[in-house]
């Protein structure tokens, strides 16, 4: 007996020895037990602007539904004619979820002595603003269970943004100046203040795209927010600024090897018919000598021997403010907030004039892109076809506001479904029967890893498909 205590002893002491061994050979020697939140948050800012503003969800997907670009070659996007395999479909997804949500959702699990409650504040914030892109592209989306489950519930569009207009509370109570600095910020250098103005103008945001549906939670939402709470000059606009390589704009790195896109024939005539400034910001003259007189747009939705047609020459990239390595990533800008200030007061949600703040919307535009004098303001506000119109205050934000979230993608094509203006027209090669998409599949992944939540989904919002509107989309 004693022989065997003895080799029990001995094997328990060996394996536990093995054990040990085994766990310092599993230690990656360079890996940082405990996340910094500043190398976090940048990333996170850096890869939020990327996805943004970059090709799958945004040139190469959204831009060309509502027609600010245009493919002119391989345009199988421009013309609808995706799977749920394509980038615009995978990307925001994976990006969203396994980056984006996983790094801020780690900032939040730390513990206070390591991440402040502004940092706490500022990654609800932005949390806050990625769950907002998804669930304007796909609808419901899973957002309470996130991080808790590996098969995790899709809530309700509904839930998703009630929950959001929490979260964005808890993070304007959070946000204080005595609650510590924030490092790592490269949208605001960790100016708390200006986060809290984000916070609260993402909640104007949340409201207007609930307010079709529930009208009662989106004027008791907005009434409670105070002009100077919001974002209010466009030195507070929230974006990213790009430097040189490997951190420049990717719509400028795109056109350094690849040159498949023009600017569409839609905006370039909308901007011609109202003489509007911003013209020859948004587009540059075409290359091709006997075509260099005057901007021209590319035709959405062509076939692709059609969109080569066209001539690569004869039709104008998008402007050199946007192609440059330094351009900026715009995430929400004066020019919106005033838009958005100028519908809640046409709803009667605020006081003060709607008009008002609509053409401080549109000059606040034109001075984004450099564009000052009063007088060329002036006359353009002066227009019958730009003047505010009351009995329809749909068309006239609707139209402007599509003009001003030129590059904006994500956003403007969220913004046109709940508006309804433009009245824009699918390209004839369109393979949706005449309609524009109104929200993107999700991930074919989602059926096989998730399918049980997916199916839940589909049988709440309706069929899987492109054109099933989503439940802010009310008209």
């Amino acid at each position: 007996m004693k022989k065997y205590i003895t080799l029990f002893i001995v094997t328990a002491v060996l394996t536990t020895a093995c054990s040990e061994s085994l766990d310092d050979i599993n230690k990656n020697p360079n890996a940082t037990e405990i996340p910094d939140p500043a190398y976090l948050l940048t990333g996170v800012e850096k890869n939020g602007a990327d996805l943004y503003w970059g090709n799958s969800a945004d040139y190469g997907g959204t831009l060309l539904f509502v027609q600010h670009w245009a493919a002119i070659q391989y345009p199988d996007a421009d013309k609808y004619d995706i799977t749920n395999t394509a980038g615009i479909v995978t990307t925001p997804w994976n990006t969203g979820y396994t980056t984006l949500i996983t790094n801020l959702n780690g900032i939040l699990a730390l513990n206070d002595d390591i991440a402040n409650a502004n940092y706490k504040a500022v990654a609800l914030t932005l949390r806050s603003w990625v769950f907002l892109l998804l669930t304007d592209l796909y609808g419901d989306i899973p957002y309470s269970e996130v991080g808790k489950s590996v098969v995790p519930k899709y809530d309700t569009q509904k839930d998703v943004y009630v929950g959001l207009l929490a979260d964005l509370t808890q993070a304007t109570t959070q946000l204080a100046a005595a609650n510590g600095a924030v490092k790592g910020d490269v949208i605001y250098g960790g100016d708390v203040a200006k986060w809290k103005k984000f916070a609260n103008s993402l909640k104007l945001r949340i409201a207007l795209r609930i307010a079709d549906k529930e009208d009662a939670l989106a004027k008791q939402t907005i009434a409670a927010l105070n002009v100077p709470d919001l974002i209010g000059s466009n030195a507070e606009t929230v974006k990213v600024v790009y430097s040189t390589s490997p951190y420049n704009n990717p719509q400028q790195d795109h056109f350094v090897s690849r040159n498949d896109y023009r600017i569409s024939k839609t905006i370039v005539d909308k901007l011609k018919a109202l003489s509007d400034p911003r013209l020859p910001v948004y587009a540059q003259l075409p290359k091709d000598t006997e075509s260099a007189s005057d901007y021209a747009g590319g035709a959405n939705g062509l076939y692709a021997a059609d969109a080569m047609s066209q001539g690569l020459d004869k039709i104008s990239l998008p402007g050199t403010y946007f192609l440059t390595p330094t351009a900026p990533a715009v995430i929400y800008s004066y020019a919106e907030a005033l838009f958005n200030l100028s519908e809640a007061a046409a709803r009667g949600y605020i006081s003060g004039s709607a008009e008002t703040y609509y053409k401080q919307a549109i000059t606040a535009s034109f001075n984004q892109f450099g564009i000052t004098d009063a007088t060329v303001i002036a006359d353009y506000l002066a227009q019958p076809t730009v003047a505010y119109n009351a009995a329809n205050y749909k068309q006239s934000i609707g139209e402007q506001k599509w003009i001003a979230f030129f590059g904006q993608g994500l956003d403007a094509f969220a913004e046109w479904r709940r508006l309804d203006y433009p009245q824009l027209v699918a390209g004839p090669a369109s393979v949706l029967e005449g309609k524009i998409p109104t929200r993107v599949f999700y991930p074919g992944t989602e059926q096989s890893l998730n399918g049980k939540s997916y199916k839940a989904a589909v049988a709440n919002q309706g069929p899987d498909l492109l054109t099933t509107k989503l439940w802010f989309d009310a008209y």
